[in-house]
């Protein structure tokens, strides 16, 4: 378990520039001591915004995506294609538009896919896939991620693991579908927190002063059960990214934060 570090930027536009910065430096140094590269997507505005801010930065064509795997975090259970879903977010905001290996980008099952409305079985056949691209040495049965993004949403909930639910619950599984989500719409595939937790890094987004107690919460020593976000750590780094109204909350303790 590794110990939050916490930046602080001042508006949410600054923080996606630079978390888009920051992430594009792990992806190169990773090809560059690997041949390859590792990261989990999140969905939402945080995570959208910071895709749109990777597709305009400069410095993307330092990457080569021809050698990136790209997976999700978690997944709204709807067709293929719908607007609602993270991988269709994901692709207007930057995915269209770089050369990725389409092999290599590793959607969620859709529910008009292959398991049709059976979510478990969707989510099971993402957790086969997970381990069979999982090494030797990797842990928990799923890659070794370099960076894993999360959303936190204003309930403290990140991936589809909302307080309370089975899905926070969770200790053995990897992939699980969730059923009855607070939040629209209630049936979703999510990476559970052993999975989460097997990341080399794990980046929280947070922007938005709907998202300041749920930060405040998550980093005052809460449960993960009651507070999902307080349970996503990576094995090297964890790192808070929030921006001034994000931040708000927090006790004087965590503010300001230590540069990463």
């Amino acid at each position: 378990m590794s110990a939050p570090q916490l930046v602080v930027h001042r508006d949410k536009e600054l923080m996606a520039e630079a978390a888009a910065a920051r992430l594009i430096t792990k992806i190169v140094d990773a090809q560059a001591a690997r041949g390859s590269a590792s990261v989990v997507l999140t969905g939402g505005r945080n995570g959208n915004g910071l895709l749109a801010a990777l597709g305009a930065a400069p410095a993307r064509d330092a990457v080569d995506w021809s050698r990136l795997d790209l997976w999700w975090g978690d997944e709204r259970f709807l067709p293929e294609g719908d607007p609602e879903r993270n991988v269709t977010q994901a692709r207007e905001a930057l995915l269209d538009r770089v050369p990725l290996d389409p092999a290599r980008v590793h959607a969620m099952p859709a529910s008009d896919g292959p398991y049709g409305s059976d979510v478990d079985a969707a989510a099971a056949a993402y957790a086969e896939e997970l381990a069979a691209a999982a090494a030797p040495g990797d842990h928990g049965g799923v890659p070794s991620f370099d960076v894993l993004m999360l959303g936190v949403g204003p309930d403290t909930h990140v991936a589809s693991l909302f307080p309370e639910l089975p899905a926070v619950r969770e200790t053995e599984r990897t992939v699980v579908g969730v059923h009855g989500a607070p939040k629209p719409p209630p049936v979703r595939v999510s990476l559970t927190l052993p999975a989460i937790r097997a990341a080399k890094e794990v980046w929280l987004l947070a922007a938005g002063e709907d998202k300041a107690k749920a930060a405040a919460i998550a980093l005052s020593g809460a449960g993960e059960v009651q507070a999902p976000a307080a349970g996503a750590y990576g094995r090297s780094r964890t790192l808070w990214l929030l921006d001034a109204a994000a931040a708000s909350e927090l006790p004087r303790s965590l503010y300001p934060p230590a540069s990463a």
